[in-house]
């Protein structure tokens, strides 16, 4: 019997609630638009961004191809413009790379934060006045 995943707390950087990241494509580890997390996302999955053609070039070369369609995750590739919940160990290193996509913090789930500061994010916010 499969048991059910407990989702942490659902919250932004801001301690907010968190807000969608996206519905097409739908993203998230929980695959509910939100970039929520718990204990079994071992990637963090916490990051929204705004998908870049440059950062797509990126997660290839890294080994992860985020363009190719994958059907039996029902996965349907991503295109430049699209918003993707993304581990934020490879948004850091991205950005350690200059390739880093921008950032929406208040769709972004606070356990970023254990990965990457707030004052870094911040530099590639697309959400703050």
């Amino acid at each position: 019997m499969a048991m059910a995943l407990e989702m942490n707390e659902s919250v932004n950087v801001f301690d907010d609630p968190l807000l969608e990241c996206s519905a097409d494509p739908l993203t998230g580890f929980f695959r509910d638009g939100c970039c929520n997390t718990n204990e079994q996302d071992l990637g963090s999955h916490t990051v929204c961004v705004e998908v870049t053609e440059d950062f797509l070039k990126f997660s290839r070369a890294q080994g992860n191809d985020l363009t190719t369609p994958v059907e039996e995750f029902g996965f349907p590739g991503l295109h430049a413009g699209d918003r993707w919940c993304l581990c934020a160990a490879r948004w850091l290193e991205a950005q350690q790379a200059d390739m880093a996509p921008r950032v929406y913090l208040q769709r972004t789930h606070k356990r970023a934060l254990e990965i990457v500061p707030l004052a870094l994010l911040r530099q590639y916010a697309v959400d703050l006045n």
